[in-house]
């Protein structure tokens, strides 16, 4: 396949009129000028990585934003999310990921990072299959089109101790020798469903001790060294006082003197560091999982990102709870944070890179792409064609030179700009649409409303 962009955002910068030789899902050449036979395109941009999702939340979103005065937070919306998982089967698993990732590659997402803490039958006992659940999200992701880094959860406790796990808890909920067993199966399966790759996710310090840790991470990488491995870590203050009332130390300076963190680490959420936690991050090479939409509607406090990118540390980001499904929104919320702590504007634009949506959009597709071990981020020779062609329409309506056209895509625009979308060589989006759209969104609402009855 070949491909000829009128505007395209290399790994290099902009460039014009380029045409891209594409060969089983990678791009192998990139050339000046139109070869003959090559489809024709407009503005072209890389593919953004989700990563962190929770797929089954897609259908618990907006039941959860009734008031009690003041009293909500966190751990009260965690209340109810387990009442609501109760319900859900392993078919019900896949109709809410099908239709969520469908809905991510529209928005321009192009892999995701799953981070499945739902393994079990609805009163806690094991699947026949052990990874019934997990082949569940493996099917959506290749009926959608998406890449997936699937990420089982070890989720052992309900909180520092160890406190024994809650009911609400009883379906993620598995000793070390079977979540190993489970993360192998995982293995297993991806070798059957194409761009697809398995890691971990310790759930968080809260839910598994210094011991399962370990032995999660040693198996996970025996079977591939480079496995991603992600973890909830300082997301909400309390977590950072009982952390500090059990181990006598916060979260991430915990797992800095405890674990041996590498570039395959994603440490989600990272919300409640000091700058000496905030050091050791960016020292280990791992990365920093923001998710500023689910950060805000939990009311989970701010990341500090200016200082972060300011001492060249790697970020990424995610939906989470996909209360929003639209990198741009996580990416605008990014920005605007900064803006309102430090009542100034353009906060992070850099000496090199004055504009603070490019700098955005390419710092977070390459964080991605770090944080899920895959070949993607950024457009190059040797890289995935993971891409996104923009509408030309809706582009010509605001600054649209290249220094400011993902800035007037991220801040300026209300609509979705993105037309076309590929991965891995495929087109899965064609005009905006997805040829499964109308089936998908139709299964998704018969089972909304059975959950909501």
């Amino acid at each position: 396949m070949k491909l000829f962009a009128e505007r395209i955002l290399l790994s290099s910068g902009w460039h014009t009129q380029q045409t891209l030789t594409i060969e089983n899902g990678v791009i192998t050449a990139i050339a000046s000028g139109h070869i003959d036979g090559a489809e024709r395109v407009g503005v072209v941009i890389p593919g953004m990585v989700n990563c962190h999702s929770h797929a089954f939340q897609r259908a618990f979103a907006g039941f959860s934003e009734q008031g009690s005065e003041g009293q909500d937070s966190f751990w009260t919306w965690r209340s109810i999310m387990y009442k609501f998982i109760d319900q859900l089967t392993v078919n019900d698993a896949e109709i809410i990921a099908r239709q969520l990732y469908i809905e991510m590659l529209k928005m321009g997402y192009t892999r995701v990072a799953e981070f499945h803490y739902l393994h079990h039958e609805i009163n806690g006992e094991n699947h026949d299959e052990l990874a019934a659940m997990a082949k569940a999200i493996f099917k959506a992701s290749q009926e959608s089109g998406i890449g997936l880094t699937l990420l089982p959860v070890l989720y052992r406790f309900s909180g520092f101790g160890p406190l024994p796990a809650n009911d609400g808890q009883k379906r993620f909920i598995n000793s070390v020798e079977q979540f190993n067993q489970l993360v192998s199966d995982c293995f297993t399966l991806s070798t059957h469903y194409q761009n697809t790759n398995v890691g971990i996710a310790p759930h968080s310090l809260r839910a598994v001790d210094k011991t399962s840790l370990e032995q999660a991470v040693k198996h996970v990488r025996s079977l591939d060294n480079k496995a991603p491995v992600h973890i909830h870590i300082a997301e909400q203050q309390k977590e950072v006082n009982d952390c500090l009332a059990h181990y006598g130390q916060r979260p991430v300076e915990w797992l800095l003197n405890n674990v041996t963190l590498d570039p395959q680490w994603c440490l989600i959420h990272a919300t409640h560091i000091n700058e000496q936690e905030r050091q050791g991050i960016i020292a280990s090479k791992a990365v920093a999982g923001i998710c500023p939409t689910t950060e805000a509607n939990l009311g989970d406090g701010i990341f500090p990102t200016s200082e972060f990118l300011a001492e060249n540390g790697t970020l990424a980001i995610g939906s989470d709870s996909h209360i929003s499904v639209n990198p741009i929104e996580e990416l605008r919320w990014l920005e605007y944070a900064q803006r309102l702590i430090k009542q100034q504007r353009a906060i992070l634009a850099t000496e090199n890179q004055p504009s603070v949506g490019r700098n955005l959009w390419q710092q977070a597709a390459l964080g991605g792409a770090q944080s899920t071990n895959s070949n993607t981020g950024e457009l190059a020779i040797g890289k995935q064609a993971d891409l996104l062609v923009l509408n030309a329409k809706k582009v010509a309506l605001f600054a649209h030179h290249d220094q400011h056209l993902l800035d007037s895509m991220i801040f300026a625009s209300q609509h979705n700009m993105i037309n076309d979308v590929m991965v891995n060589g495929h087109w899965v989006i064609n005009v905006g649409v997805h040829r499964l759209e109308q089936e998908s969104e139709q299964a998704f609402s018969k089972l909304l409303a059975s959950l909501s009855a």
